[in-house]
């Protein structure tokens, strides 16, 4: 009898380890499939990031994910273009962008609302400084934090975000999933 006994523990043993290895192929086919879904939708093997400060309240919070579309498929309205066009995305005029700061790729990226676009030559606003190239002036929604443009401030001074620097423009928010993502951070 005993030697049954042990030889259904032994089975027992070998079917949780089937069964473990079985359930971790499922998640990482899972997990490879989306990534794939999201190449060919959004043009970014991973296009979510967690908000991760108040910059853009009321129409993103701490702890959201934004799901980010590549800028090879999609283009940029501006909040000024938008004002006059009527084009919203998360409740206000023109496009939302991920950018790197400066460019750097090693830094955490960027997510506001691309205001305007300057040339090279223009002010980079009302008696402003000249920008030294063409790009986007962008500055966050939150009225209290964020009374002036990036390139007044430390997060792009003088600089003007160029195209190369967008990763993409803002889609879609499922608030709260992001913690889960800050949590790692």
């Amino acid at each position: 009898m005993s030697g049954i006994n042990k030889e259904n523990s032994v089975q027992g043993q070998e079917n949780t380890w089937v069964s473990l290895g079985k359930d971790l192929m499922s998640v990482v086919a899972v997990l490879i499939i989306f990534m794939i879904l999201s190449k060919l939708v959004f043009g970014l093997w991973t296009p979510m990031v967690a908000v991760e400060s108040g910059s853009m309240e009321p129409h993103m919070q701490i702890g959201d994910i934004i799901f980010i579309k590549s800028m090879d498929k999609s283009n940029i309205t501006t909040y000024e273009e938008g004002k006059k066009t009527g084009y919203k995305s998360f409740q206000n005029y023109g496009n939302v962008i991920l950018y790197h700061p400066y460019g750097e790729k090693g830094v955490t990226p960027i997510i506001h609302r691309a205001m305007y676009r300057v040339e090279a030559g223009e002010p980079m606003w009302k008696d402003g400084p000249i920008a030294p190239y063409a790009g986007y002036i962008t500055k966050g929604d939150n009225v209290v934090t964020n009374q002036h443009f990036d390139q007044e401030g430390q997060i792009s001074y003088e600089m003007p975000v160029k195209d190369e620097w967008i990763i993409g423009t803002a889609q879609y928010r499922i608030p709260y999933l992001g913690y889960v993502r800050l949590l790692f951070s």
